[in-house]
């Protein structure tokens, strides 16, 4: 098609192509889904009715660490535009800097917090020069995938939902001078949740609203705030996130539909957030903090009970999304891509362990340190310290007695004395007693990043580890040996290839690491993995990290992508903390816990 003029919002309607438009978008991120199923999600999205992908962009994947751009792979955002354009998918990027999207640390980079006095999502010089640096690699990217290129992309975010923080006045104008500056020229929107309007928005950009049960109050002040333009839903929420410990959440079709209904009768345009939720797969899932005394964090799964489930599956939401959908087209909607099949794998015995006391030569060398240093300070990844994982603080002590983290463990800690498990300090136990012994005894603090907190005023504190002084009878400890366990490719494969597995007949210690074969005698096909006699850790197949598992629920099985998988011998290796019954089980369905109605 000729392009002449591209998305704009001069009008209580959006035109492109100065024709009338509505937008009715969807969440996918691919940061979330194997890059093998992007195809699958989108034709899927497309067959929905749907005309337009939604996605942000995670700057702490993308700059892992400072000046290192990653851009390959799962993360080569490029190949996903250019997916999205050969289907007849519009995008709206949503380029952050700062994303929310209950992703660690709200995709900020964990290495910005080695300033001690950095000021997250302000104009903070600290901030601003990391933000530019990485704009400059993205936007360079990203910019000739823009409808007036010739491209896909119709509308660019500035920012997320600031109206929620809104700590600089200056900030947000920096963000869009930041997006123009370097060749963004579509057209620019904001998003926030109600509260936020007041304080969210940015001149030049249209402002647009985030719910999920429908109020006309609120779409009442959307338009007194902007009379005369296009109104949208950002983020129709679908579904709701998970918390460990917590239910997990649905919102039921019969709820939503007729809201989606009410808004498109509105005339209103909608992007439902999420359409496809994925997995949060490795260490990346955030943490919530609003209103609760202390960070709880999220799940593996970003199931969220969207139309399109974790492994890509139909649900009910779904088909009468499409059905809802397929009356705002003229042309019949393409037939429903088939699904993939999905396989319960026999149960693989687990053949060898290695306790992680025998792993910690694996690791750089240790940081001998007078005084506890947290995660991000560790002097590891070229200067740019530990990001994600478990932090290792060993002393030495000639007593027992009362053992005090002075709340200074982030975010939960295994006590060990001398290698043995004496009980855990997290937000809630900050005080244990260890026993009395002989002689000089090593104290070890196993110190796990939950997942940074991703929304709300504490970004700045999210440092990990150690954050300050641990007491042992009132007197803080001292003379420490740390050792950095983030559990990258390159570690674990070194793990593999060591000589120094133990065999399944000779007991194991806690914490450590378990290994076996899963057999795949056809095509390989997603599964998901069960550990009901497991406690606490993390899975591995074939060197790719699941994410994390956790008993206390509600998520109860990891999504296996066929993909990751091939004919054959898959290695699966799991970290766990204190106890396996020795077998990891497939299902062919997830089990993501008792639910709970969206409240």
């Amino acid at each position: 098609m000729d392009r002449v003029e591209g998305l704009r919002a001069d009008s209580s309607q959006f035109t492109l192509e100065r024709k009338p438009f509505r937008i009715l978008g969807g969440s996918i991120h691919y940061f979330r889904v194997p890059r093998a199923y992007w195809e699958d999600r989108l034709l899927k999205m497309k067959a929905c009715g749907l005309n337009t992908l939604t996605t942000y962009v995670p700057w702490n994947l993308h700059e892992p660490e400072r000046g290192v751009f990653n851009f390959e792979d799962d993360l080569d955002i490029e190949a996903f535009l250019r997916l999205a354009a050969d289907l007849g998918l519009w995008v709206i990027l949503r380029p952050g800097p700062y994303i929310c999207a209950e992703w660690d640390l709200g995709g900020l980079p964990s290495w910005l917090l080695r300033d001690p006095n950095m000021k997250l999502r302000t104009t903070y010089s600290g901030f601003t020069d990391a933000v530019d640096s990485f704009f400059d690699q993205l936007l360079k990217k990203v910019i000739s995938y823009q409808y007036s290129k010739g491209g896909p992309i119709i509308a660019v975010q500035v920012e997320n939902e600031y109206g929620s923080y809104a700590k600089d006045e200056a900030y947000m104008p920096y963000i869009k001078e930041a997006l123009l500056s370097r060749g963004i020229s579509e057209l620019l929107v904001t998003s926030d949740n109600k509260d936020g309007l007041q304080l969210g928005g940015v001149k030049g950009a249209l402002e647009t609203i985030n719910f999920q049960k429908l109020d006309k109050n609120e779409i009442k002040y959307l338009d007194e705030i902007q009379p005369q333009k296009p109104k949208m839903v950002m983020e129709y929420w679908s579904g709701w996130f998970d918390l460990w410990g917590g239910l997990h959440h649905v919102f039921t079709a019969e709820e939503m539909i007729p809201v989606v209904t009410e808004i498109l009768k509105l005339d209103m345009s909608i992007n439902l957030y999420m359409f496809h939720g994925g997995t949060n797969f490795g260490f990346m899932s955030g943490a919530f903090a609003v209103g609760i005394p202390a960070p709880k964090p999220m799940v593996t799964s970003y199931d969220y009970d969207a139309p399109l489930s974790e492994a890509g599956d139909y649900t009910t939401k779904y088909h009468l999304l499409r059905n809802l959908f397929s009356h705002y087209h003229t042309q019949p909607l393409p037939e429903l891509p088939t699904l993939h099949e999905k396989r319960a794998y026999q149960p693989a015995v687990i053949q060898q362990h290695l306790s992680l006391w025998d792993c910690l030569h694996f690791i750089d060398k240790p940081l001998k340190s007078e005084k506890p240093v947290n995660m991000e300070n560790l002097p590891v990844n070229n200067d740019n310290g530990q990001s994600y994982g478990y932090t290792l603080y060993e002393t030495v002590i000639t007593s027992g007695g009362v053992l005090n983290s002075k709340n200074n463990v982030r975010d939960r800690a295994l006590v060990f004395l001398d290698k043995h498990c004496v009980g855990v300090l997290d937000y809630k136990v900050q005080e244990i007693v260890l026993p009395d012994g002989k002689g000089q005894r090593t104290l070890g603090l196993l110190v796990e990043n939950c997942g940074r907190v991703n929304y709300g005023k504490t970004l700045n504190e999210e440092r990990k580890g150690l954050v300050g002084d641990v007491e042992l009878n009132k007197q803080p400890l001292r003379d420490f040996i740390i050792h950095s366990l983030e559990m990258k490719p390159s570690f674990v494969n070194r793990l593999v290839s060591s000589g120094q597995w133990k065999p399944m007949r000779q007991q194991p210690s806690f914490p450590g690491f378990f290994q076996t074969m899963l057999y795949v005698n056809s095509s390989p096909k997603d599964t998901f993995i069960k550990l009901p006699g497991w406690s606490k850790g993390v899975v591995f197949i074939n060197g790719k990290n699941l994410g994390r598992y956790w008993s206390v629920g509600p998520q109860q099985t990891l999504y296996v992508p066929g993909p990751w998988l091939h004919r054959g011998e898959n290695q699966v290796i799991v970290f766990e903390e204190q106890e396996t019954d020795g077998k990891v089980q497939f299902s062919s369905t997830p089990d993501y816990g008792m639910t709970v109605d969206v409240q």
